[in-house]
């Protein structure tokens, strides 16, 4: 049995969600999302909590993950989803400009990326990068697609990371 799907989904205040069918919608203060439900999962609506329940007893793991998808939808829209990203290197700059992040990474070619619509990047400071939205996986992704660009490498550590991921570095080779 689930754990996560019998965990109760607690709407904040000022937060809406309308159930039609097996589409849930969500709508609060940063914007709204919609989602539809697996046709084995059903949802309940009871005061200010969302409660999932599986249709029969082999779609509990489906439920558990509708559970996660649909608390997802209300933290993003409530309060928002944040990832910061560190540029280390000499000359690895970044810079965000409208609907563009330009990047430097030590290429012979500067790199600039085009957001997405739903995600806000800003720029603290140079080799600081803030990814913003709703939507937990799309600023996931845009996390990912960014670091792609130069991972970190274990011998300097050089590269963009998460802030929060550690680089296991190797020792250099001997003569």
């Amino acid at each position: 049995m689930s754990r996560i799907a019998k965990k109760p989904i607690e709407i904040p205040a000022g937060t809406e969600i309308t159930i039609s069918g097996q589409t849930v919608s969500v709508k609060s203060k940063n914007g709204t999302m919609s989602m539809d439900l697996h046709d084995t999962v059903a949802i309940a609506q009871e005061g200010n909590e969302l409660n999932l329940s599986p249709k029969n007893d082999s779609s509990m793991a489906m439920t558990g993950t509708m559970r996660s998808l649909v608390n997802n939808m209300v933290i993003g829209t409530s309060q928002g989803f944040e990832k910061k990203l560190e540029l280390i290197g000499v000359g690895y700059r970044a810079q965000a400009q409208g609907n563009t992040l330009n990047l430097t990474l030590g290429f012979s070619h500067p790199v600039n990326y085009a957001v997405p619509e739903g995600i806000t990047i800003e720029t603290p400071s140079q080799t600081e990068i803030l990814v913003k939205g709703i939507d937990k996986q799309k600023v996931g992704q845009v996390s990912a697609e960014i670091r792609a660009y130069r991972p970190p490498e274990p011998y300097k550590g050089k590269g963009v990371r998460y802030s929060d991921e550690y680089v296991i570095r190797k020792e250099a080779k001997k003569k």
